[in-house]
């Protein structure tokens, strides 16, 4: 589009006199859509920070020769707060997304330090439009939907300055980029946000390990990426050393092998035994049996006798994910207080592993809901929430070890001093990382 054209946008008189229809405001929106899409393609950032500035938090006529007032005039069309709150939303992550796409991250916390720096003390007391625009843009800023678009700005900042939450910052962008609610642009910019977080983290645990068992002088150089201090090392050697034929995955493919050709209630109950196969806590498991079991049973019984397919399978999980973790987008399920009031953490994870394991496409769905629990306990303090703190912990590093493609492996350094114990003595071995060979 040629700076004539974005004139003309500029320049064209409101389309409607009277009150707006739905597929008018439609209309409206796509016109300003269309132009700031426009401008950040050929726009320097700072030009197109300083236009979206007078466009939405101003809302006055620009005196500049790049502009002129056809475009505030569209704007002020929109006499719904709900409309102007998806407008603004939407040109927010129009920006964030092109700026997400060519690593321009510091426009990004500008485009959210416009709206933190905010002054709604204007004397306008003629304008009453402008009056109400400026309280809409007050009620964003108190809104979930500003703190959605602060964490864009948020994740490059230093974790340890900030509430605990902001450490988790990859599955709340994950909740975001499978919310169908949301524009097309805040889902993709949160995709990707949430894969360079998760890429970060995964270089940054594969290197920590790497230098933490290396006497060179550059051991220090990686931080520990995680909040479990000592222990890190100790919880992956007892999370690798599930390897080979019993390997997790392996168990997986024999399973789907196994009730590819079952009815939806047969594999609804190979399911439940598949869960808690090589658990060894039995209060786990009996805990399992007794609330899990009879909700998975009943769960679309119209569909008992249908043969289990990709679809079933993946609606199947994502529901037993619910029942672990959250059931109504809000509140921690029974289930999930329980288990992990019994203290039993690392077990938990390892059954939502498994639940992976055999349905990859869950994993969206999983990470949403561990954003939910963290929605849920983020107004305690961590203090308070150190029982969760510790479960999602060692879910990231689970997840990280196993359902990445970075491959650990366990490599034993020196001989047990007692070679009969069948005890696994993690002190005996050292951790290896590298790329998968599909992923090489």
């Amino acid at each position: 589009m040629t700076a004539n054209s974005l004139q003309s946008i500029h320049d064209e008189q409101p389309l409607f006199k009277e009150k707006l229809k739905n597929s008018d405001i439609q209309v409206v929106q796509e016109k300003i859509y269309i132009f700031l899409i426009e401008i950040v393609k050929v726009w320097s950032p700072e030009d197109v920070l300083r236009e979206f500035k007078r466009l939405f938090l101003e809302n006055l006529d620009s005196v500049s020769l790049d502009s002129a007032p056809g475009i505030y005039r569209l704007l002020n069309l929109i006499d719904n707060e709900q409309d102007f709150r998806n407008t603004l939303k939407r040109c927010c992550y129009i920006l964030v997304n092109n700026w997400e796409n060519h690593r321009k991250y510091k426009y990004i916390q500008e485009l959210v330090q416009l709206f933190i720096d905010y002054k709604s003390n204007r004397q306008e007391k003629n304008n009453r439009k402008n009056s109400i625009h400026r309280n809409w843009i007050k009620n964003f800023i108190k809104s979930q939907d500003f703190q959605e678009l602060k964490l864009f700005a948020s994740r490059n900042e230093d974790k340890t300055k900030n509430h605990w939450s902001n450490r988790y910052t990859s599955y709340l962008l994950v909740a975001q980029s499978v919310d169908n609610n949301n524009s097309q642009e805040q889902q993709e910019a949160a995709r990707k946000a949430s894969k360079q977080l998760k890429d970060k983290y995964k270089f940054e645990l594969a290197m920590y390990i790497a230098r933490s068992q290396s006497n060179t002088s550059g051991k220090t150089r990686y931080q520990n990426p995680s909040i479990l201090g000592d222990e890190l090392l100790r919880l992956i050697k007892a999370i690798v050393v599930k390897k080979g034929v019993f390997s997790y995955e392996n168990i997986a493919n024999i399973f789907l092998k196994q009730t590819a050709n079952q009815t939806f209630s047969s594999f609804k109950k190979s399911l439940q035994k598949y869960l808690i196969f090589s658990v060894q806590q039995q209060q786990f498991i009996e805990t399992l049996n007794q609330q899990l079991l009879d909700k998975i049973l009943s769960w679309k019984s119209e569909y008992d006798e249908d043969i289990i397919d990709k679809d079933l399978l993946l609606r199947t999980c994502n529901r037993v994910i619910d029942y672990l973790t959250i059931e109504n987008k809000q509140e921690p399920s029974p289930l999930f207080v329980l288990l992990l009031s019994q203290g039993h953490p690392l077990t938990l994870v390892i059954v939502l592993l498994k639940i992976i394991f055999i349905c990859p496409n869950s994993r969206s769905h999983l990470e949403a809901r561990i954003a939910h629990l963290i929605r849920h306990y983020e107004q305690h303090s961590e203090e308070e929430c150190k029982w969760l703190i510790n479960f999602i912990e060692i879910f990231r590093i689970t997840f990280a070890i196993y359902a990445e493609n970075v491959e650990y492996n366990l490599i034993k350094v020196e001989e047990d001093q007692h070679a009969c114990e069948p005890q696994f003595n993690p002190d005996a071995y050292r951790v290896f990382s590298q790329l998968k060979a599909d992923a090489q």
